[in-house]
């Protein structure tokens, strides 16, 4: 069923940056955009993950540099019976992580420093657990495509704003209009793109963790120490296009920007996690 996701997702968004390469240019500009959408496509694929690690300057561990983790992620690998994926670690004291990677042989864990220093190790397990059932669920894959293809219309919707200060096409009615349209679409169609693939698979990765764990409270507890946090700062280099990767929100928004939250409401999560605690759902 991922595989059919990830397929019409990147189907859509090549539809998405060929109009927007017509609007900004024309035939020429909607066959350079193209053309731009297939060596996107190639390249999300094969280095989505290694491109948003880099953009939060992640460092990876083994298990001689941190062997209490690398032990405890090596010991919740062989519960979920999927490979070992690499693991890294990003120096912020926001407690954040996320899982990325292209399939559960090829991919990696990203802490960040305050998450290893303020959860318990039953809070931090249940957090790891929930990123190892993204992987053994095949959520990465089309997370990773989502971050780089929603950077991507983000920066076009930038480019639009430019093109309607210096001018576009011959025909200067219809260019602003078109420019009108793609600033204001873009990032919407961006945003509902990632919203649409998010909220279910939050709840499946939350289930699933928690057996991998065996400890839904020590999950539904970090959700609350990780939303808190949060709150106060968000993530460094955190922008709405890799948003919808982490465990929880790593931006600070309210008003109209929790109408596009790529997550689900963080007292349902603990509510349902709960229930499993408890031996009701």
């Amino acid at each position: 069923m991922n595989t059919l996701k990830t397929v019409i997702l990147m189907t859509v968004l090549t539809v998405l940056v060929v109009i927007a390469g017509n609007f900004l240019g024309g035939q020429m500009g909607m066959f350079i955009a193209f053309g731009f959408a297939v060596v996107m496509n190639f390249g999300s694929y094969w280095f989505s993950d290694k491109i948003v690690l880099k953009m939060y300057g992640a460092q990876e561990i083994d298990r001689d540099s941190a062997p209490g983790l690398y032990g405890m992620v090596e010991n919740l690998v062989q519960r979920a019976q999927i490979p070992m994926p690499k693991l890294y670690v990003i120096n912020d004291m926001t407690p954040n992580a996320f899982a990325t990677g292209r399939n559960p042989s090829h991919a990696a864990v990203a802490l960040t420093t305050g998450i290893t220093k303020l959860l318990t190790n039953a809070e931090l397990e249940g957090v790891i657990a929930h990123e190892l059932a993204h992987i053994k669920n095949r959520d990465i894959l089309i997370g990773a495509i989502a971050a780089t293809f929603a950077g991507v219309i983000t920066m076009l919707a930038n480019m639009a704003q430019w093109a309607m200060i210096f001018g576009g096409r011959d025909d200067e009615d219809n260019s602003i209009v078109g420019t009108l349209v793609l600033m204001i679409v873009a990032p919407i169609a961006a945003t509902l793109i990632q919203l649409a693939i998010s909220r279910s698979r939050e709840y499946m990765a939350d289930e699933t963790g928690a057996r991998i764990s065996g400890n839904a409270g020590g999950l539904a507890s970090a959700l609350g120490k990780l939303t808190g946090y949060n709150a106060q700062k968000a993530v460094d280099a955190a922008g709405p296009a890799t948003a919808h990767m982490f465990i929880v929100n790593p931006l600070r928004g309210g008003g109209l920007m929790k109408l596009f939250s790529t997550h689900p409401p963080i007292e349902e999560r603990i509510k349902r996690l709960n229930l499993i605690a408890s031996g009701r759902a």
